[in-house]
């Protein structure tokens, strides 16, 4: 009985000072239209907006794509020095690119950051088709992955994220993917973090605009296509807690780049974490 008070006196007291974190920071109007907020270590969810949606994903589907690479080079299933040649198929993909030559041959670890950096489609069919044989057999790898996940509102048809009717994901099913890949795969988390990458000569940006203006992000993801507009996954880690911010569906890039900071800096106030100080104000 005795024991029975205590715990519910402390989960009462654990409330009510969650409460008062809450009231310590205000989220300001976001217009993306799905959006979640995690805590990283605990799974907890920090705030959310219709975060179960489901919505195209865009290049926030080469997460997946990435994941699966990882979960084969863990398996020892393949080497990052091993090459990959490029098909006809690849060379053709619309969109970003790597700048992939067709029939040439490149190592796994170029493809991965041509696919995380560039958000190369080129590279996305090539490792697909290298890992499976064909890109439908990778696909079918995606949803098998998404299902042992538990990602209940997913159903990926590629694995670059060019839009396709009956492709779809959600904020919360890409944050989920997106820890499962920090807890599973954290020896590869610095590709996500890489400001440029330069193949073929070619030397390009990562969209991430976070990893420019603010020190604590490292990572992850950005996506766009017409109909699927401005989507991002977000890491960050600041004094010693980490959080993953999703959101898809933003009206413009600048929007895609202040909610996802807001959405941070919001979490880390109310989650124990310091706000971000030496931040830009665009």
């Amino acid at each position: 009985m005795i024991r029975r008070f205590c715990l519910v006196s402390f989960l009462a007291f654990a409330i009510f000072c969650n409460a008062g974190a809450l009231y310590a920071a205000a989220l300001p109007a976001l217009k993306s239209p799905s959006y979640v907020l995690i805590d990283a270590g605990n799974g907890s969810v920090l705030t959310e907006r219709d975060a179960d949606s489901r919505m195209e994903p865009a290049s926030l589907t080469k997460l997946m794509t990435a994941y699966i690479v990882f979960d084969e080079l863990e398996n020892e299933r393949l080497r990052l020095d091993d090459l990959v040649t490029v098909s006809e198929r690849a060379w053709r993909m619309p969109g970003s690119r790597t700048f992939l030559e067709p029939r040439s041959r490149v190592p796994v670890e170029a493809l991965l950051k041509g696919l995380i950096v560039q958000s190369g489609n080129d590279a996305a069919i090539a490792l697909a088709e290298h890992i499976a044989g064909s890109e439908a057999a990778f696909v079918r790898l995606m949803n098998e992955h998404a299902e042992a996940l538990g990602m209940t509102n997913t159903h990926f048809l590629n694995p670059h994220g060019l839009p396709r009717n009956g492709h779809y994901s959600s904020a919360r099913d890409l944050a989920l993917l997106a820890v499962a890949r920090l807890q599973r795969f954290p020896a590869y988390s610095a590709l996500f973090a890489m400001r440029d990458f330069t193949w073929n000569n070619i030397n390009q940006l990562n969209r991430n605009r976070l990893l420019w203006r603010d020190p604590s992000v490292n990572g992850l993801k950005t996506g766009y296509t017409a109909r699927a507009r401005y989507c991002q996954a977000a890491s960050a880690e600041r004094d010693g807690v980490r959080l993953i911010a999703v959101l898809l569906g933003a009206p413009t890039p600048g929007d895609r780049t202040r909610e996802a900071q807001a959405l941070l800096d919001y979490g880390f106030s109310v989650g124990g974490g310091a706000g971000c100080a030496h931040c830009s104000a665009n």
